[in-house]
C-alpha cells in the first residue's frame, strides 16, 4: 500500500469546491460575541477575601462531627456549587470515612444522600440500605411521600444505578410519580429544585451550568452556608472571567483562519465545540488542554467537511508535511496547512514542557479518525452508487 502513495500524490488533484456535496450546515448563530472580553481582573481586596472564605470551607469539611455521616450535606452542597475542586483531598478523606463508618445513618436522607455521594466517587456502596424502605409487601412505604426532601435525594440516588439492581428502578419510578404530584403544591426553592429534577438529575448535568443554577437556589434555602455561598459566587465569576478570556483567544484565533468566508461549506462550531470541552475539564489548571482541545476539535469539523477527495487528503494527514500540501487542491491546501500549525503550535508548547510524547498520541489519534472518515464516506459514496443503479 505505501509503495502506491507516490502515484497518488505524484501530480496535483483537479477539483472545483463549487462540485462538492453540500451539507447545509445552518450558518454559526455567535457572530462576534465572544471575539471581545473585558479586561478586568479581581482586585486583591476581593483576592485577599476569596482566599479567607476558601480557607474557611476547606476548615468545614475538615472539622471533626459526632458522626462522619453529619458532613454530607456540606459535601453536597459544595460539589453542588461547583467549587469541589478545590477540595478534592477535603472531600475524598471525608467520605472514606463515611465509607468505612459502620454507623447507619440517622435519616433517611442521610442513607440516599450517603449512597449517592460514594457512588459519585466510586466507592463500592451496596444498594442492600435501600430495602429499609420497603413494607412488608415489597412495596416503597407510603410514609415515604411525606417527605418530599427525603424523595427528592431517593429520586438523584437512584440514577446511580448498575444493570441488575431492580430496586433503583423501582425508586425511580416510585419518586417520579409522587415528586411530579407534589410539585404543584410545594414554594420556592423545594418547588424549583424538583421541577428541574425531573427534566434532568444531578448525574446527567453539567457541572459549570449547574453550578449557576443552584447557585441561585442554594442562596434561598434558608439554611445554607453564607461563607459557603459567598465563596462559590467569587469562585464562579473568577472561572467565568478565565473561560471568557479563552473563548475569545479561541474565536480570535478562528477569525484569523477566515473559513468561513474561504470553506463556506464547512461548520462554524467553535463556540458549541468550546463548550463541549467545558463539559470535560472546566478547572483552572486545565486552561492549555481546552484551548488546545478545541483547537483540534475545530479542525476536526473542518477535515470531516473537507473529506470528498479521501485519498489524497488521508495520504497527507497521515505524513503531517508540508511538502505534500501542493498536491490537494486549493480549498484542501486551507484546512491542511490551519491543522498542522496547530500540531505545530501543540509540539511547540509540550516541547517546553517537556511533553512531547503526547503530541505523538495526538496524532495518532488524528490519524485513526481520518481513516474512519475515509472509510465511512466510500462507504456513503458506495450505497449511493447502488441505489443509483437500483433506480
Amino acid at each position: 500500500m505505501a509503495s502506491q502513495v507516490p502515484q497518488i500524490l505524484a501530480s496535483p488533484i483537479s477539483c472545483n469546491m463549487e462540485n462538492r456535496p453540500k451539507a447545509d450546515f445552518h450558518p454559526g448563530t455567535w457572530g462576534d460575541v465572544f471575539l471581545n472580553c473585558p479586561d478586568k481582573d479581581i482586585d486583591i481586596t476581593t483576592q485577599l477575601h476569596y482566599e479567607e472564605l476558601k480557607e474557611e470551607v476547606r476548615r468545614m469539611l475538615v472539622a471533626p462531627m459526632d458522626t462522619s455521616i453529619r458532613k454530607l450535606p456540606l459535601i453536597d452542597a459544595v460539589q453542588r456549587l461547583g467549587v469541589n475542586y478545590h477540595f478534592e483531598k477535603e472531600i475524598e478523606d471525608a467520605l472514606e470515612a463515611i465509607y468505612h463508618d459502620n454507623n447507619e445513618a440517622d435519616n433517611d436522607l442521610h442513607t440516599t444522600l450517603r449512597f449517592r455521594l460514594l457512588r459519585e466517587h466510586g466507592f463500592d456502596v451496596s444498594c442492600e440500605a435501600f430495602y429499609k424502605f420497603k413494607d412488608e409487601e415489597r412495596n416503597f412505604k407510603s410514609s415515604l411521600t411525606n417527605d418530599v426532601q427525603g424523595l427528592l435525594e431517593l429520586y438523584e440516588a437512584s440514577y446511580m444505578r448498575v444493570h441488575g439492581k431492580d430496586i433503583l428502578d423501582e425508586a425511580i419510578s416510585f419518586t417520579i410519580t409522587h415528586l411530579t404530584l407534589a410539585d404543584a403544591t410545594l414554594d420556592y426553592p423545594l418547588s424549583e429544585q424538583i421541577t428541574h429534577a425531573l427534566k434532568q438529575s444531578i448525574r446527567r448535568g453539567l457541572a459549570r451550568v449547574e453550578a449557576r443554577r443552584y447557585i441561585s437556589i442554594y442562596q434561598d434555602i434558608e439554611s445554607h452556608n453564607k461563607a459557603l455561598l459567598e465563596f462559590a459566587k467569587i469562585d464562579f465569576n473568577l472561572l467565568q472571567l478565565l473561560h471568557r478570556k479563552e473563548l475569545s483567544e479561541i474565536c480570535r484565533w478562528w477569525k484569523d483562519l477566515d473559513f468561513t468566508r474561504k470553506l463556506p461549506f464547512a461548520r462554524d462550531r467553535v463556540v458549541e465545540g468550546y463548550f463541549w470541552i467545558m463539559g470535560v475539564y472546566f478547572e483552572p489548571q486545565y486552561s492549555l488542554g481546552r484551548k488546545m482541545m478545541i483547537k483540534v476539535i475545530a479542525m476536526a469539523f473542518i477535515v470531516d467537511d473537507t473529506y470528498d477527495e479521501l485519498i489524497p487528503y488521508t495520504d497527507a494527514i497521515e505524513r503531517w508535511d508540508n511538502k505534500f500540501m501542493d498536491q490537494l487542491p486549493e480549498f484542501m491546501k486551507i484546512s491542511y496547512k490551519a491543522l498542522l500549525d496547530v500540531y505545530e503550535e501543540m509540539d511547540q508548547l509540550m516541547t517546553e514542557q517537556r511533553r512531547q510524547y503526547r503530541v505523538e498520541y495526538a496524532e495518532k489519534g488524528d490519524d485513526t479518525t481520518c481513516s474512519s472518515l475515509s472509510f465511512g464516506s466510500q462507504m456513503d459514496s458506495s450505497k449511493l452508487q447502488t441505489n443509483i443503479r437500483g433506480v
